[in-house]
């Protein structure tokens, strides 16, 4: 029985390949005999790199970068086979999993290091950048990015910003004079792992800013901040970002790199899928198994498995899926949105966030191994 085995990566925890190999060891510890194909997908979030190099090659680059708090850092992307495409993760120099639980706050995380990453591609001889936007620890829609670049964010005084989506407020004039000539003449696409405007109740400070460790109050303040971004981009470079989907991701950085750089912004999981061949993969399959770390709502705004399960449906296999954690309020019926037809969390008993993020491996494995009992069961074999 051919079995494809289609994680993304679990946050924090671990990466797609990773996952996959988890998931395989405990399904063969139960079914040797079945064929396993391991297929690690991504979204645009973190690990999107690392599938690239997995399904079509590639050379990791490594390159020193400034971290979410401004910190020296070695970051890494890929430049693929052809030698003129370069896959970034965002997350690579301005991932949430670069800050401690404890100093995570949007108001002051930047995306710089994303943008010294595109500068260094662009050394190498990039001519087309794929960024895979998901991970971030930044709500500073690209600010950050755009200033590694060689663009000016300027108050009204002439100063330039600090880093961090709480001095979004102060903008008053956008610089595109010194922006590096490369960046226009590159292909540029954004990858987005969500479909979420910049602003309002499904934008990237009122969804995303908790998560990256923003209160209440500070959601407000990046709302505002991301707004008065937006008119400044509208005003003065004729571009209107706040209502774009996939503007949101990353913390606005879809925003950023849409206005700033002229990219494209487009679904990082068909982009995954296509690569990997997904559907020529599917022919013959008895059933997938993928995963993430949450499946909650949303999951099924852009994320890898609402569209891995969409390509499956239409060829009529069954999706299965592994979760670190199962939103309560994700009924049948989103289940049923999402495309997957059973749904089980990997943990085994209440534990903390950190402690649960270590067993991570061992979870998928011993999961994965008991779902494969009761397909034998359910088999009769």
């Amino acid at each position: 029985m051919k079995i494809i085995i289609s994680p993304d990566s679990f946050k924090e925890s671990l990466d797609g390949t990773r996952a996959a190999e988890a998931i395989a060891k405990g399904w063969a510890s139960v079914r040797p005999d079945d064929e396993l194909v391991l297929l690690p997908v991504a979204d645009g979030g973190e690990g999107t790199a690392a599938v690239f190099e997995k399904v079509v090659g590639g050379t990791w680059m490594k390159a020193e970068a400034v971290g979410p708090l401004g910190e020296e850092i070695d970051a890494y992307w890929l430049l693929l086979p052809d030698g003129k495409t370069a896959v970034i993760d965002s997350a690579s120099a301005s991932g949430l999993d670069r800050v401690r639980p404890m100093l995570r706050n949007p108001l002051y995380t930047t995306s710089f290091g994303t943008g010294q990453l595109m500068l260094d591609a662009l050394d190498q001889g990039a001519e087309r950048i794929i960024v895979g936007l998901g991970g971030s620890a930044t709500v500073d829609g690209g600010a950050g990015l755009f200033q590694a670049l060689g663009g000016s964010m300027t108050d009204e005084h002439g100063d330039e910003l600090p880093f961090g989506g709480g001095a979004l407020a102060r903008l008053a004039r956008i610089g595109k004079s010194e922006l590096d000539p490369r960046v226009k003449a590159a292909e540029i696409v954004a990858a987005c792992d969500v479909n979420n405007p910049l602003l309002g109740p499904r934008g990237a400070a009122a969804v995303f800013g908790p998560q990256k460790g923003a209160s209440p109050d500070q959601v407000q303040e990046l709302d505002r901040g991301l707004k008065k971004l937006a008119e400044e981009i509208k005003g003065q470079l004729g571009q209107d970002v706040a209502d774009v989907p996939g503007a949101g991701a990353a913390g606005g950085l879809g925003a950023g790199l849409l206005a700033f750089c002229g990219a494209r912004l487009q679904p990082g999981a068909e982009l995954v899928l296509e690569a990997a061949e997904f559907k020529e993969q599917l022919q013959g399959a008895a059933m997938i198994l993928t995963g993430e770390g949450r499946l909650d709502k949303q999951s099924s705004a852009g994320k890898i498995i609402s569209a891995l399960s969409r390509h499956a449906r239409e060829a009529k296999v069954p999706v299965i899926g592994l979760v670190g954690s199962l939103d309560p309020k994700m009924k049948k019926q989103g289940l049923q949105k999402i495309g997957l037809d059973a749904v089980f969390p990997i943990g085994s008993h209440p534990q903390p966030l950190e402690t649960a993020l270590g067993t991570t491996a061992m979870d998928l494995e011993r999961t994965a191994a008991m779902v494969a009992r009761v397909i034998s069961l359910k088999l009769g074999l």
